[in-house]
């Protein structure tokens, strides 16, 4: 069967967007690039439907893409969904009674063809808070960025964007926490050396923001300075601000308690 050539170009090259990006960045006829046969590739196979001008060829592709994404519509958790699936676990954690869900040989197979965290961890780098294990999640279950002080510099925010923009996670979670090594050095003055200095200024607004209240100064910090980056995060342009807004994306400031291993929410999640 001949079919317009413009209109055969039009097909398969659409076909083509939806397979590849529509399965998480991963070519879904030839997920494995290294045991990938020659001419296997979707792209290989849409060059062959147009220089052909056989339209069975491009309806292969448009199968493949709307298996990928069917596939990747039913790995997407809604945010509130993906919220309880967090509290749940660190629930269980705080019991000492954790499952260690995704850790098989199965799991790392399966996360060969892609991934679909269900939550964004913007989380500070000290060994003593690790979000896997404290939200009791395994492998390809947690997006996870990790700086001292969970702040958001370029970098934090760019990695957010692309977990919210191509992995399509619903949730961002800031999650701070008590005795914070990075909190307590902004909120005594610390005159530190180094790249330590940046990273200690980025915290300053909280400490400024927190410096007449009563109670625990660092713990006080700590509070707002999740509340803080949460809101740094929606208001964030020109990306996540606008998909926070149209792609149902929420986030939520969270704070670790050390000894009994709770995550306490500091506010009701939202855009």
């Amino acid at each position: 069967m001949k079919v317009p050539f413009v209109w055969l170009r039009g097909a398969c090259q659409a076909a083509l967007r939806t397979t590849v990006t529509g399965f998480g960045g991963v070519d879904y006829l030839c997920p494995n690039a290294r045991n990938c046969e020659p001419g296997l590739s979707s792209h290989a196979v849409s060059m062959l439907a147009i220089r052909t001008r056989k339209p069975q060829y491009c309806l292969l592709l448009i199968l493949a893409g709307t298996t990928a994404w069917c596939q990747n519509s039913a790995a997407i958790v809604p945010a509130d969904q993906a919220l309880a699936r967090l509290m749940n676990g660190n629930k269980r954690y705080s019991l000492n009674k954790e499952q260690h869900p995704d850790e098989s040989l199965a799991r790392r197979r399966e996360l060969e063809q892609g991934q679909h965290p269900l939550a964004v961890i913007l989380s500070c780098a000290d060994s003593r808070v690790p979000p896997e294990l404290i939200f009791d999640q395994g492998l390809g279950d947690l997006f996870v960025i990790r700086v001292a002080g969970n702040i958001a510099a370029d970098d934090d925010l760019g990695s957010t964007e692309y977990a919210v923009q191509h992995l399509h996670t619903k949730l961002i979670v800031v999650l701070g926490h008590e005795k914070c090594g990075a909190v307590s050095a902004a909120v005594a003055g610390a005159n530190a050396p180094g790249h330590l200095k940046a990273l200690l200024a980025a915290i300053q607004p909280s400490v400024e923001e927190t410096r007449h209240l009563a109670g625990d100064p660092v713990h006080n910090c700590v509070i707002a300075n999740a509340r803080r980056v949460a809101r740094q995060i929606r208001e964030s342009e020109p990306v996540l601000r606008e998909l926070i807004e149209k792609e149902t994306v929420k986030v939520v400031a969270a704070d670790y308690a050390l000894d009994s291993g709770i995550v306490t929410l500091l506010e009701v999640p939202h855009p």
